[in-house]
C-alpha cells in the first residue's frame, strides 16, 4: 500500500457538522483540493454511506470508513477525521442502527484490491482501544498521522507529499 498517499494536510482535527453528510462533504473537500478526488467524490461517499453504512460501535470511540467507487478518485489517499463531538453514522450492516462516531478514516483508493487490503488493515486499528482513544484525544496532525501511518505501514510517506 506504498502508493497511498497520507501526510498531515490529510489529518483534519475539530470536524464539525450537524450529521454525517456535513463531515463526509467537509473531509471530501479537503482530498478534492489536493487533486486525490473527483468532483463527484463527495455526492458518491454520501450516496453509499446512505446505502451501506460504515458506523461501527468500537470500544473507546465510535468510528467510520466511509468510501466509494474507484470511478470517483484520481489517486489513492487516506484522510482522517477526529469529530470535535460525536455525530451519528449508520451502523456497518445494520438497517437502523446508529452509534457516535469520533474518528473517520475516509478512504479514497484507485483500485478496489488497495481499498480491501486498506479496510483490513484498519481493522487492527479499530480492535485497539487505547489507540483509538490516543487518535480521538491528540492535537497533533503529525503525531495522528505518525501513528497511523505506522499501524498501515505506510511510513515511506513524507509529510507534504
Amino acid at each position: 500500500m506504498n502508493h497511498v498517499k497520507f501526510d498531515e494536510t490529510l489529518v483534519i482535527r475539530n470536524v464539525e457538522g450537524e450529521n454525517s453528510s456535513d463531515i463526509l462533504k467537509h473531509m471530501a473537500a479537503n482530498l478534492y483540493q489536493k487533486g486525490f478526488v473527483k468532483e463527484s467524490y463527495a455526492d458518491a461517499v454520501i450516496a453509499r454511506e446512505k446505502k451501506f453504512a460504515t458506523g461501527l460501535p468500537t470500544k473507546g470511540c465510535g468510528v467510520a470508513i466511509p468510501h466509494t467507487d474507484i470511478e470517483h478518485v484520481n489517486q489513492s489517499a487516506i484522510s482522517v477525521g477526529v469529530l470535535k463531538e460525536p455525530v451519528d453514522f449508520g451502523i456497518m450492516g445494520e438497517e437502523t442502527e446508529k452509534t457516535p462516531v469520533k474518528l473517520i478514516f475516509m478512504l479514497a483508493m484507485h483500485d478496489s484490491h488497495s481499498q480491501l487490503k486498506m479496510l483490513q488493515s484498519l481493522m487492527g486499528i479499530f480492535q485497539d482501544e487505547e489507540i483509538l482513544l490516543y487518535l480521538a484525544n491528540e492535537e497533533s496532525e503529525v503525531k495522528i498521522k505518525e501513528e497511523v501511518s505506522k499501524r498501515l505501514n505506510l511510513n515511506n510517506v513524507k509529510g507534504g507529499e
